[in-house]
């Protein structure tokens, strides 16, 4: 038993490295041991890691990944055009021909990665589930609460 944060707790509640489980995330492994698979298809994760045993079901990416690649993507799409443009005389064709598929491949490039880091971020934050309980109670008591 471990102290943690003024109260007792198990051991499956010791803190969690979150750096560590972001970035085994990015690898595309499983947050808690770094050796399992994290998805079984291209964005699909696993129900439980292959290794350690450690459920995934639990995690709710939901569209961030794809947000966060759509911000870094542009930022690296729109600097690279706008350093081209200022050395380079291009069509306009020309541009869509070279950024179109640039933009494609990094945003594909990039997904996996970034989905796998937020599930590792959430793993370590205990989010959704992955602290051992279930959210679904804290729902029903709210909406009683609400007089539904």
């Amino acid at each position: 038993m471990h102290e943690y944060g003024g109260n007792i707790a198990h051991d499956n509640e010791a803190s969690r490295d979150s750096w560590r489980a972001v970035k085994r995330g990015m690898v595309c492994r499983c947050p808690k041991c770094g050796d399992g698979k994290l998805f079984r298809a291209f964005l699909k994760p696993v129900d439980a890691c292959a290794n350690c045993g450690e459920e995934m079901v639990h995690h709710r990416a939901d569209d961030f990944p794809a947000y966060l690649t759509i911000f870094i993507v542009g930022h690296i799409v729109v600097a690279g055009f706008m350093a081209t443009d200022t050395w380079l005389l291009l069509e306009s064709w020309q541009h869509l021909m070279i950024w179109i598929p640039i933009t494609i491949m990094l945003t594909l490039a990039m997904l996996p990665s970034i989905k796998g880091a937020v599930i590792g971020l959430q793993w370590a934050l205990r989010m959704h589930g992955f602290g051992g309980h279930s959210e679904e109670p804290m729902l029903a008591d709210t909406a009683h609460e609400d007089g539904r």
